[in-house]
């Protein structure tokens, strides 16, 4: 078994990210209580660590598959995982955003819907001994969703009405690639699905 290459450490690192993550971003908004209870003392800035740590994963994201387009080292795993990983890292940030209430939950499920309709799919191209690569929509509709993340778990928009209006936009434009990104990928891939008659 060949050795694990570099874009697929960072992707496999990405994912390992999302627990901490997930820990210092609700952590902080429920203010450590239990951490507080144990210890005596609650983690200050666990928000910002959190916003830190996602920043980490996202740049792992546009590392991993720059490399591997520049030294040709794309592999069946890399498209499949990294794909994955961002599902993983961005769907479980938008979900904890729901539960703080800076995400209105219907957009959440627009965005997670879309994933699982894109998941199933690849189950019956994989299927069909056929691998599907993230496409360019599929790109731009994370890095928005990224960025839009961001915004959200910094959440300057409470003290600063501007940047409330720059998250906003940013979210309405994350969704529509959200569908767009959807569109294409189902009528670039519709072969697929005629395979399976």
């Amino acid at each position: 078994m060949s050795k694990m290459n570099l874009p697929n450490k960072l992707t496999v690192f990405r994912v390992i990210l999302i627990l901490p993550f997930l820990v210092f971003l609700l952590g902080g908004y429920h203010q450590w209580a239990w951490f507080r209870a144990v210890f005596g003392w609650a983690i200050p800035y666990a928000d910002y660590i959190a916003l830190g740590i996602f920043i980490i994963a996202s740049l792992t994201d546009l590392a991993d598959g720059k490399i591997a387009r520049k030294y040709n080292l794309v592999t069946n795993f890399g498209k499949f995982m990294d794909p994955l990983a961002d599902k993983l890292l961005v769907c479980g940030a938008l979900i904890a955003l729901t539960e703080m209430g800076r995400i209105p939950s219907w957009v959440v499920i627009v965005i997670i819907s879309r994933e699982f309709i894109i998941s199933g799919f690849r189950l019956i191209a994989a299927d069909n001994r056929v691998v599907i690569a993230a496409s360019y929509w599929g790109k731009f509709k994370t890095t928005f969703q990224m960025v839009m993340v961001c915004l959200m778990i910094a959440n300057l928009g409470v003290k600063y009405h501007k940047v409330q209006i720059v998250t906003d936009i940013i979210m309405w434009i994350a969704l529509a690639l959200t569908v767009i990104s959807l569109l294409d990928y189902l009528v670039k891939n519709k072969g697929v699905m005629k395979e399976q008659k």
